[in-house]
């Protein structure tokens, strides 16, 4: 029988916080440390969940994978977003591939599971799974025994992470952890398993909705909030699940604890439709009296020439002529104007004139190709320190507060890698690891030959 493999994945843990100040009140992930790899993972441009954690387990680039975000265009009309789920996801993930070889995985909270497929083992959909009364596992008669295993209501996802009711938030981010974890050693104690993976999203509820409590930099610091505390808190208490969790695997499992990308503070966000505005390059018909979401029907889409999107990065849309139903940029005018536009997105400044940073990415120079309908640009304002807001009406460029909701954290490009056991003994240090290295590494550790198409490398 082959060596079994356990991933713990906290999506959104960071390396300053995990690997930080904190690490000697950890000893569970500070012997999995001395004992083997440790290493900051560079994440997927952009680092956001979706596509990273597919991305991880497929070893293929976004573009590859034709997926850039949460939501992706699925035609050239102008609001043909939709949010992803697996059934977008063609490329083979580590589980298909073990189950060709006969090798059972168990599979929970991995983002962009939902629907379900089946494999060669079991599977516990992901925070995408719109709520309980869909099939979200497989074999879906398992659904029957996540509450009574996790006792009480096993939990997807928190509802509404972006709140002030802090108190209620953090309550929840707790239950969802602990009842994620007494499911995942259920599953490990009870089903034949070579490979097992489970993702965390609690992590990633935190920091957005408690940094600016714990970050002394942070433009919203408080000192003496009754919050100072809860991140620190929360890493031990995920150290405490982990470690419970070793206590029941074989005590020659390889581990690996991953996460998806890391996280800092927000200086604000640029609201990149309305420093469009007033670059003259999108035209409201006309400007709203209070802050909107922008929607289609509110453009003049024959005097405007791009818009964009909100999120923790920005994507940029050009209104192209024979692509868009009412284009306005010829098609040769295509790589000038994009140009540009790049320029100016890269020219821009904060609230004292500053350049905070920006960076603005053409696909297909950052992608090995680039499947169905990619962003013109994707930017990332001021380093990823500044969020876009999407929305109209503020009569600004720049705010400080998030316009969806309180949210006090933006995704950073590295998060964490640490492999205990992979050779049996410490191969300390080790340079920054690819997220597309995971894939073809576990293929390794099975003996499993890896396929072309993945991109990254052997750890």
């Amino acid at each position: 029988m082959p060596d079994k493999l356990v991933i713990i994945g906290l999506d959104c843990v960071t390396p300053q916080l995990y690997y930080g100040p904190w690490l000697d009140e950890m000893p569970h992930t500070k012997r999995l440390i001395e004992g083997g790899i440790r290493s900051n993972l560079v994440s997927t441009i952009p680092p956001i969940t979706v596509p990273a954690w597919t991305s991880m387990m497929t070893s293929q680039d976004p573009g590859m994978l034709g997926l850039y975000g949460f939501r992706n265009r699925t035609s050239y009309e102008y609001e043909a977003l939709a949010v992803s789920n697996a059934n977008q996801v063609r490329a083979k993930t580590v589980w298909n591939h073990l189950s060709r070889n006969r090798l059972k995985s168990i599979i929970l909270g991995v983002p962009q599971t939902y629907p379900p497929k089946p494999l060669n083992g079991v599977l516990v959909s992901s925070f995408l799974t719109p709520d309980k009364t869909v099939t979200y596992t497989h074999p879906p008669e398992l659904a029957d025994t996540l509450d009574a295993v996790a006792d009480g209501d096993y939990i997807i996802d928190v509802k509404d992470f972006r709140t002030n009711e802090k108190d209620r938030l953090l309550e929840q981010i707790y239950i969802m952890t602990e009842r994620r974890f007494k499911v995942f050693r259920h599953l490990l104690g009870t089903i034949e398993w070579d490979f097992a993976m489970m993702v965390e999203m609690g992590p990633d509820r935190i920091h957005h909705g408690f940094w600016r409590f714990c970050d002394p930099s942070h433009r919203l610091f408080e000192p003496d909030s009754p919050y100072v505390d809860v991140l620190r808190k929360y890493y031990l208490y995920m150290d405490k699940e982990i470690g419970r969790t070793l206590d029941v695997l074989p005590s020659d499992a390889s581990v690996i604890i991953v996460s998806d990308h890391g996280a800092k503070g927000t200086k604000g966000g640029i609201c990149i439709n309305e420093f469009l505005i007033q670059e003259g390059l999108l035209t409201l018909k006309s400007y709203p009296n209070e802050i909107t979401r922008l929607s289609a029907d509110m453009i003049d889409w024959k005097k405007t020439s791009v818009w964009g999107e909100g999120g923790y990065y920005a994507r940029i849309f050009l209104n192209v002529r024979g692509r868009e139903p009412e284009g306005v940029i010829p098609p040769d005018q295509y790589d000038t104007f994009r140009g540009e536009l790049r320029a100016k997105l890269e020219a821009l400044v904060d609230e004292n004139g500053e350049n905070i940073g920006t960076k603005a990415y053409y696909p297909e120079d950052i992608y090995n190709e680039c499947k169905n309908i990619p962003p013109d640009l994707i930017a990332y304002l001021g380093d990823l320190n500044w969020r876009s807001a999407g929305t109209v009406g503020h009569r600004t460029i720049r705010i400080f507060e998030n316009d969806t909701g309180p949210d006090d954290a933006n995704h950073a490009q590295e998060g964490v890698f640490v492999w205990y056991n992979r050779g049996k003994e410490p191969k300390q240090p080790v340079d920054n690891v690819s997220i597309y290295d995971v894939a073809p590494s576990i293929l390794d550790f099975y003996g499993i030959d890896i396929p072309e198409a993945m991109i990254g490398k052997v750890i």
